[in-house]
C-alpha cells in the first residue's frame, strides 16, 4: 500500500522542503497550496508527476479545507501522516502593550495558526482512520512555550502557537488511545517567508530544516504515550 502524507502550507519555506524530502523518500505527497502564483511546487511536480498532488488549500476557510479533503478522497482511500505546517506571522503584532495593538491581525494569526490545524484534522480524519501510521504532526514554535517565554510583544503569534499546542494536546487525549501517534515540533529559526520576504537572518535553509524534521516526524518513539514539543536538535521544550 502506498505511503500517503498531507503537508499544509507546502508552497515554500519548511513546507516546501518537507514536500521535496518526502517525495525523495518515496511518499505520495498531497501538498496544500495557498499561493498558486508561487511556482516552486509546480517545478517539483515536473520531477514527481506520479507522486505529488497539489491541492488548493486555505486552512482559514472551512469550505477550502473540506474541498481539499474531497479531492484527496477521490485519489486515495487512506492517509497515513498529516503534517499541519501552514502558519503565518506579521510585523504588525510587534508593538508592546504600551502601543496600539492590531487585534484584527491577531485574529487572523489565531485563525490560521491554531484553528487552521483543527479544521484540517477534522476534515481529514476519515482518511486518517484508514491509514496505517495514523500520525498527526503539528509544526509549532518556541514562541508557543509558556514556560520559556521571554518576549515582551508578539502577542498574536505567541498566543496562537500556544493555542496550537493546547489543541494538539486535546486531540492527543482523544485520539492516542484509539491508535494515533503525535508530533509537536519546533523546527528552529528557518529562513522562511512568514513576513513576506525570505528572512536571511535566520539559521536554517528550508531544505536543511526539513532534513532535521522528517526523521522526527516519521520515526517511532519509545514513549508514544507522552506528548512533548521537541526541537530540531532533539531538545524538549516546556509547554
Amino acid at each position: 500500500m502506498e505511503r500517503t502524507v498531507l503537508v499544509t502550507g507546502g508552497d515554500r519555506g519548511l513546507g516546501f522542503g518537507l514536500c521535496a524530502g518526502l517525495l525523495k523518500g518515496g511518499w505520495h505527497v498531497f501538498a496544500g497550496q495557498y499561493m498558486p502564483e508561487w511556482h516552486e511546487l509546480a517545478g517539483l511536480m515536473n520531477e514527481y508527476p506520479q507522486t505529488l498532488y497539489i491541492l488548493p488549500l486555505d486552512v482559514s476557510s472551512r469550505e477550502s479545507v473540506q474541498a481539499a479533503a474531497e479531492t484527496v478522497k477521490a485519489r486515495t482511500d487512506h492517509l497515513d501522516v498529516l503534517i499541519s505546517n501552514a502558519g503565518v506571522s506579521s510585523e504588525t503584532i510587534l508593538p508592546t502593550i504600551r502601543e496600539p495593538q492590531d487585534y484584527d491581525e491577531m485574529h487572523r494569526l489565531y485563525d490560521v495558526n491554531a484553528l487552521g490545524a483543527l479544521r484540517v484534522v477534522e476534515a481529514f480524519l476519515p482518511l486518517m482512520e484508514r491509514g496505517g501510521a495514523k500520525r498527526l504532526c503539528f509544526v509549532s514554535s518556541e514562541a508557543g512555550s509558556i514556560g520559556r517565554a521571554e518576549r515582551t510583544s508578539s502577542f498574536g503569534y505567541c498566543m496562537s502557537k500556544a493555542a496550537l499546542n493546547m489543541g494538539a494536546k486535546i486531540l492527543f487525549n482523544d485520539l492516542h488511545p484509539k491508535g494515533y501517534t503525535f508530533r509537536v515540533y519546533h523546527p528552529g529559526w528557518v529562513r522562511s517567508y512568514m513576513h513576506g520576504e525570505k528572512n536571511m537572518e535566520a539559521d536554517l535553509e528550508p531544505e536543511d530544516a526539513a532534513t532535521y524534521a522528517i526523521p522526527f516526524l516519521l520515526n517511532d518513539r519509545e514513549d508514544e504515550g507522552r506528548l512533548a514539543m521537541v526541537d530540531y536538535e532533539g531538545n524538549e521544550w516546556p509547554w
